[in-house]
């Protein structure tokens, strides 16, 4: 007797708005690339959204450090076993898989695409895509996809949670990168659209290779 098959990371209702989204996201993350190659400078919108963050005082300095250690490879193992540990408990084994492979391949293919830009910071430090505004994006894509399932919204209502998570993660640890000093706001962007466009297809992944096991 075989039990009950393990629930899908990708609910029918939202591959094709979230698929969507992954190539929208993925033609930004390219066309940024394009526009801002070998460069080391800030661009117009830089320009205009830069001023009003860098350099932010405590205690939001404090708060903007805390998150960006949250990013950073010793930091980032705490909220991957709190989103993997979230899922196991409540019996969602793949969002747990893609907790974990989901954002590998995101902060890959950030580190991946920094070297094809070379655009930097600071006189040579790599900056563009974030990787941290990545990673805290796609981790927050599998948390959205995790209360969706459970409250079993789909189309609208569950694309639009999840792109709110995906918003409000990725605008936090955006703000920190930028108010550090760290990224250019356009580089926060290129994170952002990197997570939208892995996450999607990977979940799709995911979900075929369970399924033929």
């Amino acid at each position: 007797m075989t039990g009950r098959p393990a629930p899908g990371v990708l609910p029918p209702t939202l591959r094709a708005p979230l698929g969507l989204v992954a190539v929208f996201a993925a033609l930004v993350v390219v066309v940024l690339g394009v526009r801002y190659a070998d460069d080391g400078k800030p661009g117009l919108v830089d320009g205009w959204v830069q001023p009003a963050v860098d350099g932010v005082r405590p205690p939001w300095r404090q708060v903007a450090l805390v998150l960006d250690f949250l990013g950073e490879p010793a930091g980032s193992v705490l909220p991957v076993v709190a989103t993997v540990a979230g899922c196991l408990l409540l019996r969602r084994p793949r969002l747990a898989v893609l907790g974990v492979a989901g954002a590998g391949l995101t902060v890959g293919a950030t580190t991946l695409l920094k070297h094809l830009a070379g655009r930097t910071i600071h006189g040579g430090y790599l900056s563009y895509p974030s990787g941290h505004t990545a990673f805290a994006t796609a981790l927050a894509l599998v948390v959205a996809l995790l209360v969706s399932g459970r409250l079993g919204l789909g189309g609208t209502a569950g694309t639009l949670l999840v792109l709110a998570a995906a918003l409000v993660a990725g605008a936090a640890m955006g703000w920190a990168e930028v108010a550090l000093g760290a990224h250019y706001p356009t580089d926060v962007l290129g994170g952002w659209c990197t997570a939208l466009a892995v996450i999607p297809p990977t979940a799709w992944l995911v979900d075929r290779l369970a399924e033929h096991r």
